[in-house]
């Protein structure tokens, strides 16, 4: 199964998919491509590291949509990787049918709240400030609802009293990085 990443930002996520995928872990599943939508970010670096091609593609002319211009890029690129799976680890930008129609069914987002509880941004912040006992992360699939597709896997944290949000999103993100890495090799068993 070809994979192709996309994210925004310093590449937590991605590097626990790769290094998965290194260590035997990522089932039938192979990470054939890094994009991002920012020009100096982490997950651009990862590329070198895991021998993986990573580009930058100018996501302009919007800033927290992939639409027109922009968009158009986005498909041609992904496109050319040929993947069976896109996913989105820390891509912030809401994606638009052109993007959704091109790579239907093949698109997963990782979102760090239990989905359907706080969808959008800082479901983190938003659980630590409904004082629910415990928030976790979600892998879903990518419909043109934000955050509201079919969900494939979940991961609970509890919080603790006390909890800091940069405590519980430590946490969170370590149930992240399992996560996303044994949905993708799950989903590379499935399709066989």
């Amino acid at each position: 199964m070809r994979v192709a990443i996309l994210g925004s930002g310093k590449g937590s996520n991605a590097a626990a998919i790769l290094q998965a995928e290194r260590d035997g872990a990522l089932g039938a599943a192979h990470v054939v491509h890094i994009f991002a939508d920012q020009p100096e970010v982490g997950i651009l670096a990862l590329g070198p590291r895991f021998g993986v091609p990573a580009t930058f593609v100018d996501p302009a002319p919007f800033k927290t949509k992939l639409e027109g211009a922009g968009e158009e890029r986005f498909i041609a690129a992904v496109r050319a990787c040929e993947p069976d799976l896109v996913v989105l680890a820390g891509f912030m930008r809401v994606l638009k049918p052109g993007f959704l129609h091109a790579f239907d069914g093949k698109i997963i987002n990782l979102h760090p709240s239990l989905l359907p509880a706080f969808p959008g941004l800082d479901g983190i912040g938003q659980a630590l400030r409904a004082g629910v006992a415990e928030t976790g992360c979600s892998v879903h699939r990518v419909t043109a609802d934000v955050d509201a597709g079919e969900i494939i896997g979940q991961a609970r944290v509890p919080i603790e009293a006390g909890e800091t949000l940069e405590s519980l999103a430590a946490k969170v993100h370590a149930a992240e990085h399992k996560l996303l890495p044994a949905v993708i090799a799950h989903l590379s068993h499935q399709r066989r």
